[in-house]
């Protein structure tokens, strides 16, 4: 394949790919406009928002990755089935994601508590963390596994997929629940 075909390929892989993402990015902005409308019953949960949304990206693309390096490797199969090399990614994957949900909950909590800035409680901030992590993590592993495995049976690189997918699901459906964890949170409360 020539530069200007590889070229090609990976433009036309990625822009309907990428225009996904920006539809998505600004649905995650509009949610986040109702999130800050949150900041009065939880004082400093915005401080956690983009921690919250770059940690869902760096974890669930260093998935992204194992699992299309695995793909070009021939070592995982493109289909839903028992792997343990799939499995103790996703695993592994899922647990970071949500430990540190919890440690940004804390650290975010102290942050505030040092600047002597109000905040909602320290159980308050993990919970909604904890809640919004979990439910983030199970999509951002279904999604990913949904779409790089179909587009690679349609011949597409999954390289060329993981990032917009993390990025866009990530944003999404990150925001999204921490909207919904804040409101359990503060109907329980």
């Amino acid at each position: 394949m020539s530069a200007s075909e590889g070229f090609a390929s990976i433009y036309r892989e990625a822009l309907p790919v990428l225009l996904i993402s920006l539809v998505g990015s600004l649905f995650s902005g509009l949610v986040l406009e109702i999130v800050i409308s949150q900041a009065d019953t939880f004082p400093g949960l915005l401080v956690a928002v983009p921690v919250f949304l770059a940690t869902r990206g760096n974890v669930y693309g260093a998935l992204g990755g194992r699992i299309a390096s695995g793909l070009h490797q021939g070592l995982i199969e493109p289909r839903f089935q028992r792997d343990e090399r799939l499995l103790n990614a996703v695993l592994a994957s899922f647990t970071i994601a949500i430990s540190m949900s919890i440690v940004i909950a804390t650290l975010s909590w102290a942050a505030l508590a040092l600047l002597g800035w109000e905040s909602a409680s320290l159980p308050e901030f993990v919970a909604i963390l904890l809640v919004a992590g979990v439910l983030t993590s199970v999509v951002l592993i279904l999604g990913l596994l949904v779409v790089i495995f179909a587009g690679y049976k349609r011949g597409y690189d999954p390289d060329n997929l993981v990032g917009p997918i993390v990025t866009t699901l990530g944003d999404v459906f990150g925001m999204s629940f921490l909207l919904l964890a804040t409101i359990l949170v503060e109907a329980i409360g």
